[in-house]
């Protein structure tokens, strides 16, 4: 018993350090559909910075897991078996939270996707994380706009120009995605103005993608997720175990009158 609590303990130490890792991630990523919603929403940020906290004290209870395994000491398992009840609470309810919120996540992250576009502006080095992590999804995905190349209709540069111009990460043609960023000129502008279906881009929004990929991925995150609960209910049964176990060794060594 106690050595199988040892290697699961070791095991959650490691578990701390991907989950923190995985936290710290999110936060420094600048080329991916992940940083354009950690720089635009408050909630991502929140939960990256949750994420390096379940990380921190994942590896912490590892490592005090580890010491009262060894040595027999009944607090330190007690304090891991309550911290492995707390997080599995709290994951409990951040699943829960995202199920049944899951519509206004939804509704909040079209929001910031069409705020992107509205503001996108290649000459605004300030947000240029943002601008070139939105480029680099619509050329990966092959979409353009979160619904449609529409939206790019109300970005205030396009229609300065009366949309004579359009999104070069947005186009069908190689020629323009070698620069894969920033505005590209029409050929034929049609009488000097134009709207998004003359545009040479894809059709396809980028929420059918993004929802693609999730769906794609959703057996893998749910399964992950599913393994590490199992784990750490056999880390709760186990330290409850050896705590009830070392008590029942200390008794039977007190001398008999």
């Amino acid at each position: 018993l106690h050595k199988t609590l040892y290697v699961l303990f070791l095991l959650f130490q490691v578990l701390g350090a991907v989950i923190l890792g995985f936290g710290i991630w999110i936060l420094a990523d600048k080329t991916s559909f992940i940083a354009v919603l950690q720089m635009s929403s408050t909630s991502l940020k929140t939960g990256a910075h949750v994420l390096i906290g379940v990380g921190a004290l994942t590896m912490l209870m590892g490592f005090l897991g580890c010491l009262g395994a060894v040595n027999e000491i009944r607090c330190l398992l007690g304090l891991c078996f309550t911290c492995l009840m707390l997080i599995l609470l709290t994951q409990i309810a951040a699943a829960l939270v995202i199920y049944f919120q899951k519509e206004t996540l939804k509704i909040e992250l079209s929001s910031i996707v069409v705020d992107v576009i509205k503001n996108y502006d290649p000459s605004n080095e300030d947000k240029r994380n943002v601008r070139d992590a939105w480029d680099y999804v619509q050329t990966q995905i092959a979409c353009c706009g979160w619904t449609g190349a529409k939206e790019w209709e109300n970005n205030e540069i396009l229609r300065n120009k009366s949309n004579t111009e359009y999104p070069c990460s947005c186009s069908n043609r190689s020629k323009d995605l070698v620069e894969g960023r920033g505005f590209c000129v029409l050929d034929d502008p049609v009488n000097g103005t134009a709207t998004y279906a003359d545009w040479p881009v894809h059709e396809q929004g980028c929420m059918d993608g993004v929802e693609q990929w999730l769906m794609d991925n959703l057996g893998i995150i749910l399964g992950v997720c599913t393994g590490v609960a199992v784990i750490e209910l056999l880390g709760m049964i186990l330290s409850i175990s050896l705590c009830k176990n070392i008590h029942s060794e200390d008794y039977t060594k007190v001398p008999k009158s």
